[in-house]
């Protein structure tokens, strides 16, 4: 689910957080990509013309398979090397949101059985794709095709903290997801729409978390309280605050716990006039509703502290594809074609083997603007002569050599 109206805000008031890339630009990055977020995109998004999931001829679904294949080789071609991170188990809190996604994939599967006598092919195939589940099987066939590819797998608790944890500890450059709470996990760097199809033509955006705390004049526990106030996995919203309210809260509160007591306040004041009105029933429904339990406190240790490996624990190795095990896996077993799969097998032996080209962003930052004068010293350091200063006194300018010149 993600955190409900967070890309938005960050447009509005921190615009500069925000760039797009196109994915040849990104060559010579690692990053650490969301798997389960990707399967689900992968099923939902990888279909035949008629709208169903691919299937192979003993009816097996390859929607996923075949996603990861190709999307992997494109990414791998462009330069980006990915590490690829799944969901483990996950925790108590987030059972609750589960159990409701449970509640309404089944509400549309009879909803889309209803469809199928009375409806159109689009209700069809809308509703089809809401009852898409992501299995246990989904997830092993995913982790022994990357594998076979020669590509990094983890597989922890919550994949998106465990991909901020990755970003943070210097092991990838930036985390891959579409899910916001990547960044509620401190990513430092977010990357958007990686895994989509060339087809649909979207530029990758990158998403600063430092440049989006400035933009909304927070902290990172302030960050944290606004993501949880818009609805995060961990817990439902509160009815009646929008993204604009919480935003506009958490900053005339400093933190969630004095928004939740202020609110409460106000529900009981409400309450209270409610009651002693005719229609008081009435009026009791509307307005900000906080539950009696919703425990925000046990959100925030989620995000502050996930379970997740130490990035100081974590070797990434990008390795030789093994082109055998692929075919027979592919091939031989999923019913894919050997000469599509061979070459796709040859590419990503060519792209993760070759030495990457090293970005000129790694070696030269953008410097100020500096004066003739000031120019002419610069320029002397470097061969060591005596030069007069801005008063006419000479002095001698030394050599130095800085590493962070080079880096």
């Amino acid at each position: 689910m993600g955190i409900k109206g967070l890309t938005a805000l960050i447009s509005e008031h921190a615009p500069k957080a925000i760039t797009e890339h196109d994915i040849k630009t990104l060559f010579g990055r690692k990053v650490a990509i969301d798997a389960s977020m990707s399967i689900y995109q992968f099923l939902i998004a990888v279909r035949q013309k008629d709208g169903e999931m691919l299937t192979n001829d003993a009816g097996e679904t390859t929607s996923h398979l075949m996603g990861f294949f190709y999307r992997t080789i494109r990414i791998v071609e462009n330069g980006i090397k990915p590490a690829y991170v799944f969901d483990g188990k996950p925790p108590e809190l987030k059972s609750g949101v589960l159990s409701k996604r449970f509640e309404k994939r089944e509400e549309a599967k009879e909803e889309g059985e209803e469809a199928k006598e009375t409806g159109t092919a689009e209700d069809v195939d809308r509703l089809s794709r809401r009852t898409v589940k992501v299995t246990k099987e989904h997830n092993e066939e995913c982790r022994r095709l990357l594998k076979l590819m020669g590509i990094p797998v983890i597989a922890p608790s919550e994949a998106e903290a465990q991909c901020a944890e990755l970003a943070r500890g210097g092991k990838v450059y930036a985390a891959g997801s579409e899910d916001m709470d990547t960044l509620t996990f401190n990513a430092p760097i977010l990357y958007r729409h990686l895994t989509f199809s060339e087809a649909k033509k979207a530029p990758i955006s990158e998403i600063n978390l430092q440049k989006a705390l400035e933009g909304f004049e927070m902290d990172m526990s302030q960050f944290i309280d606004l993501c949880i106030l818009l609805g995060c996995d961990y817990l439902e919203p509160i009815r009646g605050v929008g993204p604009k309210s919480a935003l506009k809260l958490i900053r005339e509160h400093g933190g969630l716990a004095g928004v939740v007591e202020h609110l409460r306040e106000k529900q009981t004041e409400k309450e209270e006039k409610a009651a002693d009105a005719e229609d008081g029933a009435k009026k009791k429904k509307g307005g900000v509703q906080v539950p009696e339990e919703w425990p925000w406190e046990e959100a925030k240790k989620l995000f502050e502290k996930p379970d997740v490996v130490p990035a100081s624990e974590v070797e990434l190795e990008w390795k030789d594809p093994d082109i055998d095990g692929l075919v027979q896996f592919l091939v031989t077993e999923k019913g894919f074609n050997e000469e599509r799969v061979r070459k796709g097998a040859e590419k990503l032996q060519k792209f993760l083997n070759a030495k990457q080209q090293g970005r000129l962003d790694g070696f030269f930052s953008v410097q100020p603007k500096i004066s003739p004068k000031k120019s002419k010293v610069d320029n002397a350091k470097s061969k060591g002569k005596t030069v007069k200063d801005g008063k006419g006194t000479k002095r001698k300018v030394s050599i130095s050599s800085r590493h962070d010149d080079l880096c």
